[in-house]
C-alpha cells in the first residue's frame, strides 16, 4: 500500500471546496454519476478508433447501490477505468481534470460532450462520506487499483483484484448530526428522486435496485416486497427528439409532471440552435398563471442544463421579466461554469442563449395573435399585466419589442384590440390615440367625460388594470399617433364658437368660480364646460399625473405624496349651472353646500374617495328635503 498526502495546496483546496464551493449537498451525487459517465463515454470513443476494444454499446451503464447497515453508497461505472498512474495524477491532485485533458486532446471534429471540467466534483462527495474507496480497472492495464482517503490528511492506492474494466466508488455515509441527516442518501426514495432531479438525462443507464410492493393474495390483501433492477433515468432527453417523434400527450405529460402542473400548458415551443450559440430548448406558456405569480415570492426562471446534466433549476438571467410566466428547459454545451458547477460566470454564450430564447418568444407570440387570436386573448388575459409592465420597466427601453403584443378594451367594438388596430381603424381626421382608465369597463363607460369622445366617433381604449396607463406614458405615441387621456382637461375636441363662448361664460362668472375654488382648496381650478353633454359635473386632471395614476400611488406603502392636479368641470347646459348662479346672487350659505356636494360628486364619479362622507351625507339630505 503506497500512502501519500495532499500537496498543501489540494488539502486548502478541499477544505474549502466540501465547506464553501458546494452549498448543497445533494449535487454529490450529479457529479459522481457525470464523472462515470465522462469514463463511459471515453471508452466509447476509444472503441471507434482502437480495434482491441470491444465495446457493446447496449450493455454500457451505471449502477447505484446502496446497503443501509453498512452505511455505503456505491457508484459504479464499466467505463474506462484509471491506470494506477491515472488514478494517483486524477485523484491526487486536486483539480486535476482527467475529462479536461481528454477534451483538449481531441481534434474539433470529434469531440464528444465531456461533463467534467475541473476535476473537483469527485471531492463533494467527502460532504456526504467521512471515507471514500475507489476501485478501478484501465481498459489498458492488466491490474485494478484501489484509493482510499478520509479527507484532507491524504490518500492510499493499492492493487485489488477487480476483474472488469470501470471505476467502483463507495462512499462511506457520514452518521447523522442535528443539522444533518446524512441518512437519507441511504434511502431509495432519495437517490431516485436525485437522479431523476439532476441526471435523468444523461445518455447511459443509470441502474438501481427498487423494491415493487406487489398484490400477492387479491382474497386475503396480502402483498409481497420484490426487488427489481430498474433503470432510473429517461436518457433521451424530450427537447433533443425530433418534434415529429412527440406527441402533444407526451409534451403535456413533461411539463405537467416537471413543473407541477395540474393542467396543460396553453403553448409549447421547441427551439434548437446552432452556430454562435448551440443550445436546445423546449418552453412552455402555462394556461394559468401560478399562485404566487404576482408577489414577490415567485422566482422565474429557465431549467438549465449542461449536455443532459442539470445546471440551475431556475436560471434567472435566460428571461426577461415581461417573459417570466415562462417555463421550461434549455440544454447547452456553451456554458461558462464556475468551478462547483453551482453558479454561472457571465458569459457572452449566456447572453446569447438569453436574447435568442427572448426573441423566439415573442415570435411564438405573435404568431399566436396573427393565426390563433381566441388562444392569444386567453393568453393576454393571464398574462398580459406582465407585458404592460415590461414597456414601462427599465424605463420604457422594451417597449417597441412589446407594443404590437399588448391589447386594450375597444369601446367601438366592445372587444381587446391591438394598437395597431386601432390606428388601423381611425376615421380621417382623428389625431390621437383616445383612452379612459378606471377600475371596470362599466365604471370608465359611465364616465361623463366619454360622451364627448364616443359623439365625435371616436374609439376609446379602456384601462382596466393598475399598469395600463404607465404602459401607455412609456411608449407616447403609436405610428405618429400621440395618446390622449379623455379625462385630461383639454382634449381640444370643441370647435372655435364653442371655445369662444365657453370661455365667455367663464369671464361672465369668475368671481363665482373664484369663490368655489376657495370652499374646496384641493382643485387647481373651477370652470364651465360644454364637454359635458347629459352630465352636470365631472373632474379632471392636468400634468404628468392623472387621476388614475394617482390611485396607484396612495395604494403603495409608503406615500408618495404624489399627487394629480384636479379641475372641477360643471356643465354650463346643464340646470345645475343656473341653480349655482342663482345661488351665487341669492343665497351665499347655500351656494357653499351646493359646491361642496357636486366636488363630492365628482369624486365619487372619479373613483376617489370622500374625506368626509357624513358631512356631505346631510348635506345632501338638507338640500333635497327643501
Amino acid at each position: 500500500m503506497k500512502k501519500k498526502a495532499f500537496k498543501s495546496e489540494s488539502k486548502r483546496l478541499l477544505d474549502l471546496m466540501i465547506n464553501s464551493i458546494y452549498t448543497n449537498k445533494d449535487i454529490f451525487l450529479r457529479e459522481l454519476i457525470s464523472n462515470a459517465s465522462d469514463a463511459i463515454d471515453k471508452l466509447y470513443y476509444r472503441s471507434l478508433t482502437d480495434k482491441k476494444i470491444k465495446v457493446k454499446k447496449d450493455k454500457l451503464e451505471i449502477r447505484v447501490d446502496y446497503d443501509k447497515d453498512n452505511r455505503t453508497l456505491v457508484i459504479e461505472d464499466n467505463g474506462i477505468g484509471m491506470t494506477e498512474e491515472e488514478l494517483d495524477k486524477n485523484l491526487g491532485t486536486i483539480a486535476q481534470s482527467g475529462s479536461l485533458k481528454f477534451k483538449e486532446d481531441m481534434t474539433k471534429q470529434d469531440k464528444v460532450d465531456i461533463i467534467g471540467q475541473f476535476g473537483v466534483g469527485f471531492y463533494s462527495a467527502f460532504m456526504v462520506s467521512d471515507c471514500i474507496e475507489v476501485e478501478t480497472k484501465s481498459v489498458d492495464s492488466e491490474k485494478g487499483y484501489k484509493w482510499i482517503s478520509t479527507g484532507a490528511e491524504g490518500y492510499s492506492i493499492e492493487e485489488c483484484d477487480k476483474k472488469d474494466h470501470g471505476t467502483k466508488i463507495s462512499l462511506h455515509i457520514k452518521p447523522d448530526t442535528e443539522e444533518d441527516n446524512y441518512s437519507q442518501y441511504l434511502e431509495e426514495y432519495t437517490l431516485k428522486e436525485l437522479i431523476k432531479k439532476y441526471s435523468d438525462y444523461i445518455r447511459y443507464p443509470i441502474k438501481m435496485e427498487v423494491t415493487k410492493h406487489e398484490l400477492k393474495d387479491e382474497e386475503k390483501h396480502e402483498y409481497e416486497d420484490k426487488i427489481e433492477i430498474e433503470t432510473i433515468n429517461s436518457m433521451i432527453p424530450l427537447w433533443k427528439k425530433k418534434a415529429s417523434d412527440v406527441s402533444e400527450e407526451d409534451y403535456n405529460n413533461f411539463y405537467m409532471d416537471k413543473f407541477n402542473d395540474f393542467d396543460k400548458p396553453l403553448k409549447v415551443i421547441q427551439t434548437s440552435v446552432e452556430g454562435m450559440c448551440t443550445y436546445n430548448g423546449l418552453l412552455f406558456i402555462p394556461s394559468h398563471a401560478p399562485y404566487d405569480y404576482y408577489t414577490k415570492d415567485y422566482e422565474k426562471g429557465l431549467s438549465l442544463y449542461a449536455s443532459g446534466v442539470l445546471i440551475m433549476e431556475k436560471c434567472a438571467d435566460l428571461l426577461p421579466d415581461y417573459f417570466s410566466f415562462v417555463k421550461g428547459v434549455v440544454d447547452t454545451e456553451d456554458l461558462s461554469l464556475n468551478i462547483s458547477r453551482e453558479i454561472l460566470q457571465k458569459s457572452k454564450s449566456l447572453g446569447l442563449i438569453a436574447k435568442n430564447i427572448e426573441s423566439k418568444i415573442r415570435k411564438e407570440l405573435e404568431t399566436m395573435l396573427k393565426e390563433d387570436r381566441e388562444k392569444y386573448e386567453e393568453f393576454f388575459k393571464t398574462f398580459g399585466v406582465q407585458l404592460k409592465y415590461g414597456i414601462y420597466n427599465n424605463y420604457g427601453q422594451d417597449k417597441d419589442k412589446l407594443q404590437d403584443l399588448i391589447m386594450f378594451h375597444s369601446s367601438k367594438k366592445d372587444k381587446l384590440i391591438t394598437l395597431k388596430e386601432y390606428v388601423e381603424k381611425m376615421p380621417e381626421g382623428q389625431e390621437k390615440i383616445y383612452y379612459a382608465s378606471g377600475a371596470s369597463i362599466a365604471k370608465i363607460d359611465s364616465l361623463p367625460q366619454v360622451e364627448q369622445v364616443k359623439e365625435k366617433d371616436y374609439d376609446i381604449l379602456y384601462l382596466t388594470d393598475y399598469v395600463d396607463e404607465f404602459a401607455i406614458t412609456a411608449i407616447g405615441e403609436y405610428e405618429g399617433k400621440k395618446f390622449a387621456n379623455v379625462e385630461n382637461g383639454d382634449l381640444d375636441l370643441e370647435t372655435d364658437e364653442e371655445k369662444e363662448e365657453t370661455k365667455k361664460v367663464n369671464e361672465e362668472n369668475e368671481d363665482l368660480l373664484k369663490d368655489m375654488k376657495e370652499e374646496i382648496k384641493d382643485v387647481k381650478e373651477v370652470r364651465f364646460t360644454n364637454k359635458l353633454k347629459t352630465h352636470p359635473v365631472c373632474l379632471t386632471s392636468e400634468g404628468d399625473v392623472s387621476i388614475e395614476m394617482q390611485k396607484v400611488f396612495d395604494a403603495m406603502p409608503n406615500d408618495m405624496g404624489i399627487k394629480a392636479q384636479t379641475v372641477l368641470e360643471i356643465n354650463e347646459k346643464h340646470p345645475i349651472a343656473k341653480k349655482l348662479k342663482d345661488l351665487y346672487k341669492k343665497d351665499k350659505e347655500e351656494f357653499k353646500k351646493y359646491t361642496k356636494i357636486l366636488y363630492s360628486e365628482a369624486r365619487i364619479i372619479a373613483g376617489l374617495p370622500i374625506d368626509n362622507p357624513t358631512e356631505i351625507s346631510n348635506l345632501i339630505c338638507e338640500v333635497i328635503s327643501k
